[in-house]
This record gives structure tokens, C-alpha cells and sequence, in this order.
């Protein structure tokens, strides 16, 4: 069993699990006064921003969001990430903390991975982020680093990872953090988003 690497070969590889992020918002009156519903609405873009904020003091850099790959197979791709590196550790990547998942099928047939993220780096809307493998029902995959790519964007994302070249991740036994591939997959509309944070290191 073999990871994807054409769409004429079966593959497997990627996860479980749907991301859930939900922010939450109350509205509030505007001190200028006005009509009742203006108010809420300001008040709603007041939080938006507010959350925003709050989001970059929190987080030097994040990869979030779940989405589907598009194959013209059929295949049954999912990507899930949770990705996050801390504002106290901006000046070193491999202080990021999450998970990501991955699940792929076809036929019945294929196999899925949780990693434990080891290191991230996002720039601009493009997030490079690597784990090592906790849990999965591959055989030979525990334990081993596998890096993941993500182009946020919008509702057009794309996705590549660190097997691209040898169709499997058991190929990459001495994979280095953050390494991956560049995001040649597509993913598949209406299947989700994936959200990336950039990171502002101090150059």
C-alpha cells in the first residue's frame, strides 16, 4: 500500500477528525448612539477585530482548518491541522505546538496519521509545518517526521507534502523539521479551509 503520487496509483495516507474553530462574537452599542441594529453591527465588527488582535498576541504564527483534496479518482483526502507557534517563542519555530491528521481512501482501501507538530514556519498566506507521527494505522509509520505545505488561498487553498517525491512517507526516514514540498494539490471546493497566520520574525 502505497501513498499517491499519480491518479492512476492507489494510495493512502490521511486523517480523522474535523478541526472545529468556532470564535464567537457579542454584540455591543456603539457610545455614538444611532438605531439599534447599526449599533449591533458595529459592535460585531468591534469584536471581529478585537478577536483578531487578541489572535496575534496570542499566536506568532498558526496553520489551521480541515479540507479535501480534489482527485479526479474519487479518492477520499482529508487534511486537518491545529498548528500553532506561541508569540513568547517568535524567535524559534520549533517551539510550535498541535497536532495535524491525515486520512486517505480509495475503494475502501488506505490508511490515516495523527503527528504531533515539531516545527512551523508561515509566510505570508503559506505555511510549512512538520510532526512526527503518534498514531496511525500504517504499518512502519510511528515515529516517523512528515512535513505538510499550505497555500491559504481563500476559498481556492492548496497543499503538498514531504512524500510528493517517493510516494510514501516511510521513504523519508531522516526528514528534517519544516521540510516539505511545494502545495501542488488542489483543494477540493466546499470541503473546508485551512488559515494561515503569518509569522513576523525579528530579521
Amino acid at each position: 500500500m502505497r501513498y499517491v503520487r499519480s491518479n492512476r496509483v492507489r494510495t493512502v495516507a490521511v486523517t480523522a477528525a474535523v478541526l472545529a474553530t468556532a470564535t464567537a462574537g457579542t454584540a455591543a452599542a456603539t457610545a455614538d448612539g444611532g438605531n439599534s441594529s447599526d449599533g449591533d453591527n458595529r459592535g460585531n465588527g468591534a469584536h471581529a477585530a478585537a478577536d483578531r488582535d487578541h489572535d496575534r498576541d496570542r499566536d506568532a504564527a498558526a496553520l489551521t482548518g480541515t479540507a479535501k483534496l480534489t482527485r479526479s479518482l474519487g479518492d477520499d483526502i482529508t487534511f486537518s491541522f491545529d498548528a500553532r507557534l506561541a508569540a513568547e517563542h517568535n524567535d524559534n519555530p520549533r517551539k510550535a505546538t498541535g497536532t495535524f491528521r491525515f486520512s486517505h481512501y480509495l475503494d475502501g482501501e488506505g490508511a490515516w496519521a495523527e503527528a504531533e507538530v515539531d516545527c512551523l514556519v508561515t509566510g505570508g498566506k503559506v505555511a510549512v509545518v512538520s510532526g512526527t507521527i503518534t498514531d496511525t494505522d500504517l504499518p512502519g509509520a510511528k515515529g516517523l517526521r512528515i512535513g505538510v505545505t499550505v497555500h491559504d488561498k481563500g476559498h481556492r487553498d492548496r497543499l503538498g507534502y514531504s512524500w510528493a517525491g517517493t510516494g510514501s512517507p516511510l521513504e523519508d526516514k531522516d526528514l528534517a523539521p519544516c521540510v516539505s514540498s511545494a502545495p501542488f494539490e488542489k483543494v477540493k471546493p466546499g470541503t473546508g479551509d485551512y488559515r494561515v497566520l503569518p509569522w513576523h520574525p525579528e530579521l
